[in-house]
């Protein structure tokens, strides 16, 4: 790049500056990360728009760290973002408006300049599959209050939801614990996700109406496009890119099993793709389709923080082996894992496996019909 472009973007592009960050802390931004050195104050040259910023403090050896706190943004051309380093509590925390406005006139000076690390713009596109549809509304939407995404707050949450077998590991892995240090040293709230029903429960239809509403989730997904998403169709893609996003990247379990509801409930619907909802399925199908693709490539494991793509998530009893059996998304897994797709017992055109955990059960009680 030459030196007039370089320019161009210094000045254009967002900065974030972080003072008094210290050495071996990771940070990043969208899919690039950093390890602090002496000089590092920031990052420069970033594209206007919607960014997940993330960190993690460091043992002073380097060697360990702690878990992952991040946060959106929605920052416009030439904007400067400032965060100081809090000791105490090992974390970023905005600066007083007095000096923000000071230190972003330094940093348009370019009195900074040499402190500041580049965006890596070869990566942009990457970063803008994963998030085309995560705008400022949808992150007002869902960030906690105070904006901070981290798996501290999620000790309450996680213990209380219901996992199967293969998420025990990641739960492990992120160290989601009863430790007294982790639910002390943070009181704050997780995000707030779209309350989603694993199944469907109906008074006064038949057993036969209510498994049919369980096998094609089509209604279900009407009903919560009206009620939680206000008729907007790219706020639950939002929601779904802001998920993947905080899972991938920021390791949250919370996030996961949020993502994994979305898509089940989205590959649970075999009706809405053939009518009314054609453009919506073909925005689903490539949205999941760039997530996976992109958290399923070697170079991208370890490095933004995927944890969670680890087997226990990627084998072939996991729930995306499960959910995801259209053509595309059988040939990008297929290839990249090795899994092979096989029928079972055909019900209404979706196909379970014997004892499959995602299969509905509907029993009769006293001529109420209840899904289990």
């Amino acid at each position: 790049m030459d030196s007039e472009k370089a320019l161009e973007l210094v000045k254009h592009g967002v900065t974030l500056l972080f003072l008094d960050v210290p050495q071996y802390t990771m940070v990043a931004i969208d899919t690039h990360m950093f390890h602090v050195g002496p000089a590092f104050k920031g990052i420069k040259m970033i594209p206007p728009g919607t960014h997940f910023v993330y960190y993690s403090s460091s043992s002073r050896d380097g060697k360990e760290f702690s878990p992952i706190v991040g946060f959106f943004i929605d920052a416009g051309n030439s904007e400067v973002i400032v965060r100081k380093w809090d000791q105490q509590e090992e974390r970023l925390v905005k600066a007083s408006e007095e000096e923000e406005e000071r230190y972003s006139q330094a940093v348009k000076n370019l009195e900074f300049d040499g402190q500041l690390g580049p965006y890596n713009l070869s990566h942009y596109e990457d970063w803008k599959r994963l998030s085309n549809f995560i705008t400022k509304n949808v992150i007002e939407r869902l960030e906690p209050i105070g904006g901070e995404i981290t798996v501290e707050s999620e000790n309450e949450i996680v213990r209380n939801s219901t996992k199967i077998p293969m998420e025990e590991a990641p739960e492990k892995q992120l160290k989601v614990g009863n430790s007294a240090s982790s639910v002390g040293k943070s009181q704050r709230k997780g995000c707030y996700y779209t309350s989603i029903p694993r199944v469907v429960k109906c008074k006064g239809i038949s057993g036969q109406e209510l498994t049919s509403l369980n096998l094609d989730k089509t209604q279900l997904i009407e009903t919560l496009l009206a009620k939680d998403y206000g008729g907007s169709e790219d706020m639950l893609l939002g929601e779904l890119q802001f998920t993947f996003v905080v899972f991938l990247m920021g390791q949250s379990l919370e996030a996961f099993l949020q993502w994994k509801s979305l898509v089940s409930l989205l590959f649970g619907c075999t009706e809405a793709p053939f009518r009314t909802r054609t453009q919506l399925f073909t925005k689903i199908i490539k949205v999941i389709h760039n997530q996976l693709k992109f958290g399923l490539q070697k170079d991208h494991m370890g490095e933004t923080g995927s944890a969670l793509l680890d087997d226990s998530l990627i084998s072939a009893d996991s729930f995306l082996h499960h959910v995801c059996k259209t053509r595309k998304f059988k040939e990008l897994l297929e290839s990249s894992l090795g899994w092979e797709f096989q029928l079972g017992s055909a019900v209404d055109g979706i196909y379970f496996e014997e004892n499959d955990e995602y299969a509905p059960v509907v029993e009769m009680l006293d001529d109420e019909a209840v899904v289990s």
